[in-house]
């Protein structure tokens, strides 16, 4: 499986930004799909999923209520949306998926299938 995530780029403290992921390899309407971010020196970490009963599970606590993840089933593509970024959101963000039957997991090792990242710079 393919995935195409998108959207990265130099925002400044406060700004949003919106983040695609994309397949045409299988579609992504009942399948979970998880952003993960690495920031220099540290180890990948999760960020949110969106399980494939829709429900929205974030990973890591200062993202809620300043991340989503809606989903657009007619273009197949899983979004990552942020808000109120900080410097310390600087990180490449992937998206990925897991095998079948496995749902949300914020270990990245539950994960075989990633995006090949995009790089979000959140700086003045």
């Amino acid at each position: 499986v393919q995935l195409q995530a998108s959207g990265g780029g130099l925002v400044q403290p406060g700004g949003s930004l919106t983040l695609s992921c994309a397949t045409s390899d299988l579609p992504l309407r009942n399948q979970a799909v998880a952003w993960f971010r690495q920031a220099p020196g540290k180890e990948r970490e999760g960020v949110l999923c969106f399980g494939s009963r829709d429900e929205t599970i974030p990973f890591a606590y200062r993202v809620m209520k300043r991340f989503a993840v809606p989903r657009d089933t007619r273009n197949n593509t899983v979004y990552l949306r942020m808000t109120s970024l900080t410097p310390e959101d600087t990180a490449i963000y992937f998206c990925a998926i897991p095998p079948p039957g496995v749902g949300c997991r914020s270990a990245p090792s539950a994960y075989n299938h990633w995006g090949r990242g995009t790089l979000v710079t959140v700086s003045s």
